[in-house]
């Protein structure tokens, strides 16, 4: 699956990876001549959840997802454990165990962050990541993101409820599905409005909002590094990486909440001393 989402999905529906060919597995079996032409149609919150639960569920199947005793899912359950609702939207937490620097949230709630984000950012700057992807939820990008998805792929029978199109979906059908989902790009509008929810997110609940410029910050220098044609390829509808994280600062300064950020680093466990 080519991931687009991120960070600058952000970044994170949206947020970034770091080779052009993601390691998500998605079936990626025809499934033959089924809707063709689909034109105007309308979702509701509900039906775009259902389908987006649908799809997610057949990734959750075909890419490695940690388990419960991961460290990755430790660590994740450690930062959102508490997070499960959050402004009343229904959240659940996964790690897909790829190196792509990425994450991505969906209409039903289902967030997944990607092990090569874990392994370049802290505690706070991952917060600060999943806040954006959230954000997207509670403005409705992802259940935008499905219908165009849905549009663009012409996956299922147009004249089927949509109820049915789902419960008659082959896990091939989902799995494009879910690929066309996660490939779908945001408007800088949604994309700057997901940053301010992910800022407010952080003030919200006590965090360290200045971990909002921090995440952007690694963003825009993997722009200049061994990534950048990549990033650049991904990151064309987004806004400018380094703009978003003066965007940040500013809304810290304002609040007066501004502090040059330092980034934590994990302690390791203490070792038992032997008697």
């Amino acid at each position: 699956m080519r991931t687009k989402s991120i960070l600058m999905g952000i970044l994170l529906a949206s947020i970034v990876s770091t080779s052009s060919n993601a390691q998500l597995k998605l079936g990626d079996k025809a499934i033959g001549a089924l809707g063709k032409g689909v034109k105007g149609f309308t979702f509701s919150d509900e039906e775009a959840a259902s389908m987006a639960k649908a799809a997610v569920d057949q990734m959750d199947k075909e890419n490695p997802v940690a388990g419960a005793k991961d460290k990755y899912a430790i660590r994740l359950n450690k930062l959102f454990g508490k997070h499960k609702s959050d402004n009343g939207l229904a959240l659940n937490f996964k790690v897909y165990l790829v190196k792509d620097v990425n994450a991505f949230a969906c209409a039903d709630g289902s967030v997944r962050v990607f092990a090569g984000l874990m392994d370049i950012m802290d505690d706070n700057e991952i917060l600060a990541v999943i806040g954006h992807e959230i954000g997207h939820v509670a403005n409705h990008d992802t259940r935008d993101a499905i219908k165009a998805a849905y549009k663009k792929e012409a996956l299922m029978d147009a004249a089927a409820s949509q109820s049915d199109k789902v419960a008659s979906a082959s896990e091939s059908t989902l799995g494009k599905l879910g690929n066309a989902m996660i490939d779908s790009k945001h408007s800088r509008k949604q994309e700057s409005d997901a940053d301010l929810y992910s800022y407010d997110f952080m003030k919200r609940n006590g965090y360290d909002v200045n971990a909002v410029e921090s995440a952007f910050t690694i963003l825009a220098k993997m722009s200049e590094g061994a990534e950048a044609s990549v990033l650049d390829r991904m990151m064309s509808s987004h806004p400018d990486a380094k703009d978003r994280a003066e965007k940040s600062r500013k809304r810290a300064e304002k609040d007066g909440l501004y502090k040059e950020y330092v980034k934590k680093v994990a302690k390791p466990a203490a070792k038992k001393k032997k008697k």
